[in-house]
């Protein structure tokens, strides 16, 4: 893999890659430079058949402060077509994470911040210690969270994710819960135990299944179920029946015995 200057990858237990935002001293701001790494630690990872599950990380005291303050400094005096070819690389990279074929963790503690909220709602799942803080920060800068606004939205609702970009109030860990924008919260000292338990348990699904939710998920919006949607899930499950990942996920149980895709 490529050697990193504002991220680390590690083996965090067989099957499961962590990749940490590694700038503390900025409180893992990111900037060009580290959305371009994290797009290629994500593309590495994804083609890596070894590779089940991604943990998203900070390191140091916090999960991510969100764009680096220096870098919007330097978008604001830069061309419109600057700007819209750096805000494309910026929107893609989160647009890695969300469709990443693999189940993703955010291990979240201490401050989450504008782009910081986005990155953890990208990934599928967010566990947070309790003393993280979360704001949408970006109206007090005069931009907006444009390019995470959909994530956020998607994650928490539009009325909630309105509120949280209109006054860009900070949280508190309890009512990141309560409205979805996290899905659990522990104590600091439990949050990586936390992390593995979940871990374990995507580890014991099959991957293949995981890929096939991922995507039939994104197809799927709130509100009628239509014929189409019907046909749909119909179609796919039928396909996926008679995959083999199925035919061993059946033998397996009633074997009594685990599936071979389960780490040893």
């Amino acid at each position: 893999m490529n050697t990193f200057s504002t991220i680390k990858i590690s083996t965090r237990a067989a099957g499961v890659a962590q990749v940490t935002m590694a700038r503390p001293q900025v409180f893992n701001a990111f900037d060009e430079t580290m959305v371009g790494e994290l797009d290629e630690a994500f593309s590495q990872l994804i083609a890596d058949p070894a590779v089940r599950v991604i943990v998203l990380a900070g390191e140091g005291k916090h999960f991510s402060a969100g764009a680096d303050l220096q870098w919007m400094q330097r978008a604001s005096t830069a061309t419109l077509e600057w700007n819209l070819a750096d805000a494309r690389r910026f929107a893609g990279v989160f647009s890695k994470i969300e469709t990443c074929p693999k189940p993703t963790v955010a291990r979240v503690n201490g401050a989450a911040l504008g782009g910081g909220v986005g990155l953890l709602c990208a990934c599928d799942i967010a566990i947070a210690a309790d003393n993280a803080s979360f704001s949408v920060s970006e109206a007090k800068f005069g931009i907006i969270p444009s390019v995470i606004g959909p994530y956020v939205t998607n994650a928490v609702g539009k009325r909630h994710a309105r509120r949280l970009a209109l006054t860009t109030t900070r949280i508190k860990a309890d009512e990141a819960l309560r409205m979805g924008l996290v899905h659990q919260v522990t104590s600091l000292e439990d949050l990586d135990a936390a992390i593995d338990a979940t871990v374990t348990e995507l580890l014991a699904g099959g991957p293949e299944a995981q890929r096939e939710i991922k995507e039939l998920f994104a197809q799927l919006a709130v509100g009628a179920i239509t014929e189409e949607v019907r046909d749909l899930t119909a179609r796919t499950i039928s396909r996926i029946r008679g995959s083999d990942e199925a035919r061993e996920g059946f033998a397996a149980f009633l074997e009594k015995r685990p599936a071979k895709w389960i780490p040893v």
